[in-house]
C-alpha cells in the first residue's frame, strides 16, 4: 500500500501497551466480534490450541450464557437493509494477563511495533475518510470508532480482551482492539503476509462498526437470542461475511480516493480472507474434520467471494448477505 510520512494518522488510536492487563473487563455482557485465530496440531492440543478452540466456541460473536431457544432460520428480511447512497457521495472484547505460547512476547521489537502503530493509524484514518463520505451520501454523520492497541490483555466494555482472541470489535464501547503481535501470527501461522492483509484486518473490524451504526448489529443480536445455537451460528456467518464485503467496499473506494493500492495488494487481502476461513481453521486444528454447523465466520471460499464482491462494486448495496441465498453463503 502506498503510504508516506505525509499521510495522516488517525487521532483515534489508543495505545495501552505496557499498561498490563485488565482483570476487571467491564460488565462482560457484550459480544466481541473477532477475526479468528487458529493453530495446527500433530495429535493432541497445545495450550495455544486449547485457548484458540475456546475462543472459537465462546467468543465468535456468541454469548454462551444465552438461553438459546426456538428453531428454524429467522426471517432475514427483518435485518436493516444497506442504505442507498447517492453515487455522488461515493467518490469523493477472564483472567489476569499471561504469556500465550507461540506468540511473540518478550521478543516483541519496539521499533517494529512502532512502525506498525503508524501503519494501523494511517489505515484507520483512511477508513474514517471513506466511511464519512459514504455516510454523507445517505444523509448521516459517521461516528468514528477508536482503535485500541494492547499487549496480552486489556479491559473492554465487552469483558477482558486477550491476545488469543485475535483482533475484535466491541459494540458496547464502539472500539476495535488489536494486539500487534497478531500480525506476526498472520504472517507466520496463517501464511498471510503483506501490508494489505494487515489493512484488511482493520477494515473488517471497522465493518462491524459500520453495522453497529446502521442498527444491523442490534437486530442480529436480537435474532440470535431467539434462536438455537446452530441457527445463531448461521446468522453470525452472514454478519461476518457482510463485514468482509464492507472491507472490500472500503478498499475500492479508498483506492479511488487516494490511490493506495499497489500490485499484489488485493491478492494479499484475498489470501488473508481465505486463510482465516472457518473450514481452514478447523482443518488445521488436528482432526482435519470440517463441521459446517460450527462455522461462525464463513468458509474460505465465502469470505473471498464476499470481499471480492464488495471490492468489485465499491457499493454497500451488494453486501446484503442476510437476504442472500444459502449457496452464496456456503
Amino acid at each position: 500500500m502506498r503510504y508516506d510520512d505525509e499521510d495522516r494518522e488517525s487521532k483515534n488510536v489508543e495505545d495501552r501497551r505496557g499498561q498490563g492487563g485488565g482483570m476487571f473487563g467491564g460488565s462482560g455482557g457484550g459480544l466481541q466480534i473477532p477475526i479468528p485465530m487458529g493453530g495446527g496440531g500433530r495429535g493432541g492440543f497445545s495450550l495455544t490450541t486449547m485457548l484458540i478452540i475456546g475462543a472459537l466456541m465462546l467468543l465468535f460473536g456468541l454469548n454462551p450464557l444465552d438461553i438459546l431457544r426456538g428453531g428454524g432460520m429467522p426471517d432475514m428480511s427483518q435485518v436493516p437493509q444497506m442504505p442507498r447512497v447517492d453515487p455522488g457521495g461515493q467518490s469523493a472484547g477472564r483472567r489476569s494477563p499471561f504469556e500465550i505460547p507461540g506468540l511473540p512476547s518478550g521478543q516483541r521489537k519496539t521499533a517494529d511495533t512502532d512502525e506498525m502503530k503508524k501503519f494501523v493509524g494511517r489505515v484507520l484514518a483512511d477508513t474514517e475518510d471513506v466511511w464519512s463520505r459514504v455516510f454523507q451520501g445517505f444523509g448521516k454523520a459517521y461516528q468514528e470508532p477508536k482503535l485500541v492497541i494492547f499487549d496480552r490483555a486489556t479491559p473492554t466494555a465487552c469483558g477482558t480482551g486477550q491476545t488469543a482472541m485475535g483482533p475484535f470489535y466491541c459494540p458496547l464501547d464502539r472500539k476495535v482492539y488489536i494486539d500487534l503481535a497478531f500480525y506476526e501470527e498472520l504472517k507466520r501461522r496463517f501464511n498471510a503476509p503483506g501490508d494489505f492483509a494487515q489493512a484488511y484486518v482493520v477494515a473488517h473490524e471497522v465493518g462491524h462498526h459500520v453495522q453497529t451504526l446502521l442498527g444491523i448489529a442490534d437486530r442480529v443480536q436480537q435474532m440470535k437470542e431467539r434462536s438455537d445455537q446452530r441457527t445463531g451460528n448461521r446468522i453470525q456467518v452472514r454478519m461476518e461475511l457482510q463485514a468482509d464485503c464492507l472491507a472490500g467496499v472500503w478498499a475500492k473506494l479508498n483506492d479511488q480516493l487516494k490511490s493506495r493500492l499497489e500490485q499484489g495488494d488485493i491478492e494479499e487481502g484475498l489470501n488473508a480472507a481465505s486463510q482465516i476461513g472457518d473450514d481452514m481453521i478447523q482443518r488445521n486444528m488436528g482432526s482435519g474434520r470440517v463441521v459446517r454447523d460450527a462455522f461462525t465466520h464463513g468458509s474460505s471460499a465465502a469470505r473471498v467471494r464476499w470481499f471480492s464482491q464488495g471490492f468489485k462494486s465499491g457499493s454497500m448495496q451488494v453486501c446484503d448477505t442476510f437476504n442472500a441465498t444459502q449457496d452464496q453463503i456456503d
